[in-house]
């Protein structure tokens, strides 16, 4: 048998499937040989998740730490079971097995994080020191595994460790917004935490000055703030969850000419038609939430008639973590607002 790569071996009584998939894995020691040894510090629970949680036990710190503890006892990792999402870690490396590919690049003691969901990743929580409620961030005591295909960020020493936590977290959504956006276009980004907040100034990057970008929230104060760092050009003040709505704020604001990109990076659900509604017909819509669904996005522009692209967004770009870094030392004032908001 070849060496187990993706962690197949640690799922529990479902053959063949993988672990992201899988309803239970098996966190327990000892560290096999392709995987990587992680004394965790902190869990960044993935937005939709953390919101989820939190509304469903009226934001008390102590609920929300059990469910978190109830939910990785009984499926070996943090895979909420309403959103299906997971989130990410920080932590440091304890024992790296013969055959994995950090063996060389890494050693004990290195401070890593995991750009790996951690709906596939196994877990065990032995203690939560700390819920910080407004940072979606969860400081723990424990253990967890990362197999051979999982990728990682060694933590940079030029900027404290929550903060790049918080930027780590969601690097793949500049990545891809670097990857589509081009000199000309209107561009429209739905959600201004902080997925959102890199997603216009990449945008603005890859505009080059020519373009139109615009920033929507529910949230006046988070919109001021990005506003304020000129990080849009026009900040609309909407309720995603109202398509029609939002999609007479944007058509306003663009002249009646709608949006050649929207990137949708909402914490709540039922976010889709809003997105599709503001895309001209032949553009480009990327779903970078976690509460996307993909029959209502689907049956949602077929439903309207739109001719448009839309793309899951992957949390995985090549170079995303060293790109959205990069983006934090390169723009001081968004620095500032991460550290402001998000450490």
């Amino acid at each position: 048998m070849g060496t187990d790569s993706y962690g197949l071996s640690r799922v529990v009584g479902e053959k063949g499937v993988l672990p992201q998939r899988a309803r239970k894995l098996d966190p327990s020691l000892p560290c096999r040989e392709a995987e990587l040894l992680i004394d965790v510090e902190s869990l960044n629970i993935d937005a939709a998740s953390f919101k989820q949680i939190k509304d469903d036990v009226g934001g008390d710190p102590a609920r929300i730490a059990g469910r978190i503890q109830d939910i990785v006892r009984e499926r070996g990792k943090m895979q909420n079971p309403v959103t299906g999402s997971g989130g990410m870690l920080i932590g440091r490396v304890k024992e790296l097995g013969a055959k994995h590919p950090a063996n060389g690049v890494l050693k004990p003691g290195d401070r890593i994080a995991t750009l790996v969901s951690l709906t596939l990743t196994p877990l065990v929580i032995d203690e939560v020191k700390a819920v910080h409620v407004d940072i979606d961030r969860v400081d723990i005591r424990g253990h967890a595994l990362l197999f051979a295909s999982g990728i990682y960020a060694k933590l940079p020493e030029d900027m404290p460790d929550t903060l790049s936590l918080a930027a780590l977290d969601v690097c793949g959504a500049p990545a891809l917004v670097a990857r589509h956006v081009r000199p000309g276009m209107t561009v429209a980004v739905l959600g201004a935490g902080k997925s959102g907040a890199l997603c216009l100034a990449q945008a603005r990057r890859s505009l080059e000055s020519r373009g139109r970008l615009l920033a929507l929230d529910i949230s006046q104060k988070a919109l001021d703030a990005l506003s304020a760092i000129g990080l849009c050009d026009e900040a609309l003040k909407v309720d995603a969850t109202q398509g029609v709505d939002v999609m007479e704020a944007v058509r306003k604001a663009t002249d009646g000419q709608l949006c050649d990109l929207v990137v949708n990076c909402a914490s709540v659900g039922n976010t889709e038609m809003a997105s599709l509604l503001s895309v001209k017909d032949g553009g480009t819509v990327i779903f970078f939430s976690m509460a996307t669904s993909f029959t209502t996005a689907a049956l949602g522009a077929e439903g309207v008639g739109k001719d448009v692209t839309m793309l899951v967004g992957n949390g995985y770009v090549p170079g995303h973590a060293t790109l959205t870094l990069e983006l934090l030392r390169t723009e001081p004032s968004l620095r500032q607002l991460f550290e402001s908001r998000y450490v």
